[in-house]
């Protein structure tokens, strides 16, 4: 019972996702370490949140575009070559974020640069390291590895902040570049022994008609289409990330500059992704994974409305009410991480090869640029309706926009794989 509760393991089995996937526990919390660090330079260096605010658009841009074209680029070349090149890329920023700060950098616009030009190489890493996994591993072991793929980002997520702000005060900005530079030199070790990997079919020269090409491709794939439809819907309307402040602050009692609830709020949609990645042994017996996707989604839609309305009982009882808004976050996270693997199992296995890194690039562009609008929509909603009301509302869009897609295109629902044994 407790094997098929906890996370299947069967992928480290293969030396090459192992190798890939235990350096990414290193290289996560120390990409982490640069995560915290760059905004804390930043607000050092200007006193200004407007500053800290340019990371969001410095961040964005080169993740759409690159993430675009890096799909492309992961399309054309032999993918372990371009992931050596993009690790290498990390290490070279990473090292560069090291020497502005160890000789007292000041100009922040150079640090933000150094951002762009490092989520640059990682909008390109990201896509290509997702589509070698099905030259790796088996069909049925694809939500496996997801989930634990899924699990150790989500792990960093907590550990990388924790850590990275308490160090910041001891031992300052330069060595926790340092530290993220250091710790990149274990994943691209683990991508030296990669096999060659070069891409079945291929036959596509990187630019716009390769990236409009791809969007053609998805276009006419109805299930893969609706992969993205339903995780838009999700996280657009349903991530109130942009109102934990607020919340934390005036629903929950905490002080105006961050504090206890905060700090919960924050962490707990990640925290019930590492428990969901924990205890997703049961995610490989899917078969039907469109049905799965949908009820993943529901219960994260399910789990906004809740948050939503222990907000507004919150005055009646602020630590009762604050401990289930972090249950219900916390169910999100678990909701979510469970139809992230189950989505992206179904878009490395259902894709064709030659076509498989365009759609891991807009599969990235979509992950990364969903919250960040819904950062919009519910701050622009919660000025006008309250904060507590904009979460609970946007829970229950997400029920009812996912079962109008759900009923629109019936074959994403009914999709389904062959279990093995």
């Amino acid at each position: 019972m407790e094997r098929r509760l906890l996370a299947d393991t069967r992928p480290l089995a293969n030396p090459h996702f192992r190798r890939l996937w235990r350096a990414n526990i290193v290289t996560v919390i120390g990409a982490q370490l640069t995560v915290v660090a760059v905004p804390a330079q930043i607000y050092a260096m200007t006193g200004s949140s407007a500053y800290v605010g340019l990371t969001g658009v410095f961040g964005l841009v080169p993740l759409v575009v690159f993430g675009l074209w890096g799909g492309a680029l992961a399309d054309a070349f032999d993918r372990r070559t371009l992931l050596l090149v993009t690790t290498t890329g990390l290490i070279a920023t990473s090292a560069c974020f090291w020497l502005q700060a160890a000789f007292g950098g000041e100009d922040v616009w150079l640090l933000l640069t150094l951002f762009a030009v490092q989520q640059a190489f990682f909008a390109v890493n990201q896509p290509t390291r997702s589509a070698l996994l099905p030259r790796l591993l088996d069909d049925d072991l694809l939500p496996a590895a997801n989930s634990l793929n899924t699990t150790v980002m989500q792990a960093g997520g907590i550990a990388g902040p924790l850590v990275g702000g308490a160090l910041i005060p001891l031992i300052g900005y330069s060595w926790l570049y340092l530290l993220d530079t250091i710790t990149l030199f274990a994943t691209l070790g683990a991508v030296v022994r990669l096999p060659p990997l070069p891409v079945i079919g291929a036959t596509v020269t990187p630019g716009i008609r390769a990236v409009v090409d791809g969007f053609r491709y998805l276009r006419q794939q109805p299930v893969l289409m609706m992969s993205f439809v339903v995780d838009i819907i999700a996280m657009v309307f349903g991530m109130p990330r942009a109102l934990f402040p607020e919340m934390a602050h005036l629903d929950f009692g905490g002080p105006s500059e961050g504090g206890l609830a905060f700090a919960l709020l924050f962490a707990a949609i990640p925290a019930g992704a590492v428990v969901g990645g924990v205890l997703s042994g049961w995610v490989s017996r899917v078969e039907r994974q469109g049905l799965a996707v949908v009820v993943a989604i529901l219960v994260w839609g399910f789990a906004m409305v809740g948050f939503g309305v222990s907000a507004m009982l919150a005055p009646r009882a602020p630590a009762a009410m604050l401990g289930v808004a972090v249950l219900m976050l916390a169910i999100g996270g678990a909701a979510d991480m469970a139809s992230s693997a189950f989505r992206m199992s179904m878009l490395q296995a259902a894709t064709d090869d030659s076509v498989r890194g365009r759609l891991q690039g807009i599969f990235i562009v979509v992950v990364a640029g969903g919250p960040r609008v819904a950062d919009v929509a519910h701050g622009a909603t919660a000025a006008v309706t309250g904060a507590a009301v904009a979460a609970a509302g946007g829970g229950v869009l997400v029920v009812v926009l996912t079962v109008v897609a759900a009923l629109a295109v019936p074959a994403f629902v009914r999709y389904r794989v062959t279990r093995r044994g």
